[in-house]
């Protein structure tokens, strides 16, 4: 590692998360900007650039104060910053593609959202594996009484097995991701036959997925428990018709922001309610739960008076207690 190598990797690893700063501007903003400006490969490239650069000029100001720590590290070049800060920010697209919000790759030339629904945003099985990372040199050298280059073994040999373990992790997910949609796709839902499907992590329960169908005329969410031989009633399913047709609706699909909107959610559900003499159009994610607290969780709505003029637009969080 050159100087400065640890606090690169750090600040590149957790840098594109000042995405979330949208969240200040609005769910419009947060769904746009979230996960997209410096979680795509072009943002992500330019922040490794810039950080790379700012530690370089760092190196420049404060100089080593001794010969010794001279010879351990020589004058940081731009291209191994460059290495170091882009490894923190691709470890970090990384965990956020495996996750169910997933990132925009390919912003700002093309709006798509890449994701693998492996994990959740947090999952207590990483934080425990990287944790045991940091404590298996500790077991090593109390096995082991050599310091010196051992340690150095030990602390790479550590590391090593600790990746090993989260990509075995992450395969596992994988295999029980796929095993979750199978289930779904082969059974009918109140007689109905699926065409699509998706299955969403729950927490930090490796076996337990939030299932949702997609079927004609209806979507149809249910929890899948995959790995554990649990029995699955697909009739247990909570039905989401979609909305009849209606002038509303038809105004409501055609809104340029409901268009934006189904460019991020993955099985948006709408509605339309009389509220007085009034109207509105709403339509939302069902991969996230209706009280889902989590800032991804976001809904269109369209207020639109008794001759279909629109009088309230906006996007709104689902955790937002204003009615």
């Amino acid at each position: 590692m050159p100087r400065f190598g640890t606090a690169m990797l750090i600040v590149s690893g957790v840098a594109p998360d000042l995405d979330y700063l949208s969240y200040f501007g609005g769910a419009h903003y947060f769904i746009r900007f979230h996960r997209t400006v410096l979680h795509s490969l072009a943002g992500s490239a330019l922040m490794a650039c810039a950080l790379a650069g700012i530690f370089c000029a760092l190196d420049r100001k404060y100089p080593r104060r001794t010969a010794a720590i001279e010879q351990s590290f020589p004058p940081l070049s731009f291209r191994g910053a460059l290495v170091v800060c882009a490894i923190g920010a691709a470890g970090h697209l990384l965990l956020d593609l495996a996750s169910g919000v997933g990132v925009q790759l390919f912003w700002p030339f093309k709006t798509h959202w890449s994701e693998w629904d492996l994990v959740t945003n947090f999952d207590l099985w990483i934080l425990l594996l990287l944790a045991a990372g940091l404590l298996l040199p500790l077991l090593f050298k109390l096995v082991n009484e050599e310091v010196g280059e051992q340690k150095k073994r030990t602390g790479r040999l550590a590391g090593f097995i600790t990746l090993l373990l989260l990509a075995g992790y992450f395969g596992e997910k994988a295999n029980l991701h796929s095993q979750a949609v199978d289930l779904l796709l082969a059974r009918e839902y109140h007689g109905r036959i699926p065409l699509s499907a998706g299955a969403f992590p729950e927490g930090s329960a490796p076996f337990d997925w939030r299932g949702v169908v997609a079927t004609d005329d209806t979507l149809e969410t249910i929890d899948v428990q995959v790995g554990l031989n649990q029995p699955f009633d697909s009739n247990s399913s909570i039905t989401h018709y979609k909305p009849q047709d209606s002038p509303a609706l038809e105004l409501g699909q055609k809104s340029p922001a409901t268009a934006q909107f189904l460019e991020y959610a993955r099985f948006p559900i709408g509605r339309v309610q009389h509220v007085e003499a009034d109207y509105r159009f709403e339509v939302r994610d069902l991969r996230f739960e209706a009280d889902d607290n989590e800032l991804a969780n976001v809904l269109l709505r369209i207020d639109y008076d008794s001759r279909l003029q629109v009088r309230r637009e906006e996007f709104r969080f689902a955790s937002s207690t204003e009615p």
